[in-house]
């Protein structure tokens, strides 16, 4: 298993980042490697919520389907997903801030390769240095974002 951990801290309210991190309909405007998404629940911020998001690696387009595990909201979030060729991922949002900001915002991507250890390996190989880089470029993002939408609400 690949793990990607990143931090990033926003000057923004923590409520402000929640908003934006659990609104599937805003992926793409901060994660670098989304492509479209499909919500298949009421409240996508309710535990057990699912969703199918088209992610783009390395010239490959591929669909996971996202089961959110955990939420405690507006601190934390915990999503399961299964992609193609049994292949998981884990990702995990932790939020940190005076209610005012600035806040801390955590990302965790663990995932699992297909094709067991040698896909594991080749993963590391391939991807591990883009996975790190794109985590980071998102996150750069979605600073910029929750930082504009800040700063226009006073």
């Amino acid at each position: 298993m690949s793990t990607v951990h990143a931090q990033i801290e926003i000057a923004a309210p923590p409520r402000l980042v929640w908003q934006v991190v659990m609104d599937p309909q805003r992926l793409g405007e901060w994660v670098t490697i989304h492509r479209a998404v499909k919500v298949t629940a009421d409240d996508p911020t309710a535990e057990g919520a699912q969703m199918e998001q088209v992610l783009h690696v390395v010239g490959v387009s591929f669909k996971v389907r996202w089961t959110l595990e955990s939420v405690r909201a507006p601190r934390e979030a915990e999503w399961r997903g299964r992609g193609p060729a049994l292949s998981r991922a884990m990702i995990r949002y932790r939020i940190e801030g005076e209610p005012d900001g600035p806040t801390l915002f955590d990302y965790v991507n663990e995932f699992q390769a297909p094709g067991g250890p040698l896909g594991t390996v080749a993963s590391k190989m391939v991807v591990g240095h883009i996975s790190e880089r794109e985590a980071h470029e998102s996150l750069a993002r979605l600073k910029a974002l929750v930082e504009r939408e800040a700063a226009a609400s006073h």
